[in-house]
């Protein structure tokens, strides 16, 4: 049997129908609509399979238009914008049973030196990954045992994930809470060499975790849900090459949330603190009758 970073691998790579057409496959779990960092990451292995592969991406805007159906194929369309000198554009539509349910725009560019270089340091100093417990970890320590779905769950997790801050779990550990967060994470297993994986795998797992920051300060992490949430759009900005199956910290905070929404910003690391990956995203929330 696979592990779950190969069945990443294998769920990144998209069968091409035509020339600007392709195929992904929409694993049928018991979830109610198809994760978004999935369907993000399909698109834009679409966008960068129809480029030379000699320009990295480095920025990507998407929005979230429709809940995508589990276990129904998604077909992305790409558009060729514009192959310049320098840069290069796709657009990538995402239709499922006719309907579109994701768009994507993305920009590649080639690598150039600017002769100047600058970066804010990290935020806040954090343990290390090997200091902290994975979720699971966490889980079992709190309950005994981990719950049979949270175990089905856990073995298809091409991610560990561990939280800085560890989980929260009652309405105590909340309060006053500032609306942040932080995961290190990685690829479960290796994920080969080839960059479009890598970055198509972190755009996945960008998706993960970053509206915790706003469900932070109302509602502990684990236990019942007082509001439904879901993307509705998502950007990122690629600065540095990286590899999703190293370590890389995932520090995410809200700056608002207001009208039913709200908007999460994150910054990636590697373990040296450089920054790789600049993202924001806003969510939708909406408290659950009953």
């Amino acid at each position: 049997m696979t592990n779950p970073a190969e069945r990443l691998v294998d769920l990144l790579d998209l069968e091409r129908i035509e020339v600007n057409i392709f195929r992904g496959r929409s694993p049928d779990e018991s979830l109610q609509r198809v994760f978004g960092g999935q369907v993000a990451g399909q698109a834009l292995v679409a966008a960068g399979r129809t480029t030379d592969g000699e320009r990295p991406v480095h920025s990507l805007h998407a929005y979230f238009l429709r809940p995508g159906r589990p276990g129904v194929p998604i077909v992305y369309q790409v558009e060729r914008v514009r192959d310049g000198r320098s840069f290069t554009t796709r657009r990538v539509t995402a239709v499922q049973e006719g309907r579109t349910i994701f768009n994507l725009t993305a920009s590649f560019h080639r690598p150039e030196e600017a002769g100047f270089e600058h970066q804010l340091p990290p935020a806040r100093i954090v343990p290390d990954p090997e200091e902290l417990p994975t979720v699971a970890e966490e889980v079992r320590e709190h309950l005994g045992a981990l719950p049979e779905a949270l175990e089905r769950m856990a073995r298809r997790q091409p991610f560990d994930i561990r939280y800085v801050d560890r989980l929260r779990w009652t309405k105590d550990e909340i309060r006053d809470a500032d609306p942040r967060s932080a995961v290190w994470m990685r690829a479960v297993g290796p994920l080969g060499d080839d960059p479009l994986v890598h970055t198509c795998a972190l755009t996945y797992a960008s998706d993960m975790t970053l509206l915790d920051a706003v469900r932070i300060p109302v509602e502990p992490l684990w236990g019942p849900r007082g509001f439904d949430m879901a993307s509705l759009d998502h950007a990122m900005w690629f600065h540095r090459p990286f590899r999703a199956d190293e370590w890389f910290l995932y520090d995410q905070e809200s700056p608002i949330a207001t009208g039913g929404r709200g908007l999460a910003r994150g910054r990636i690391y590697d373990r040296a603190g450089q920054l790789l990956v600049s993202v924001v995203q806003e969510g939708l929330f909406r408290r659950l009758e009953g």
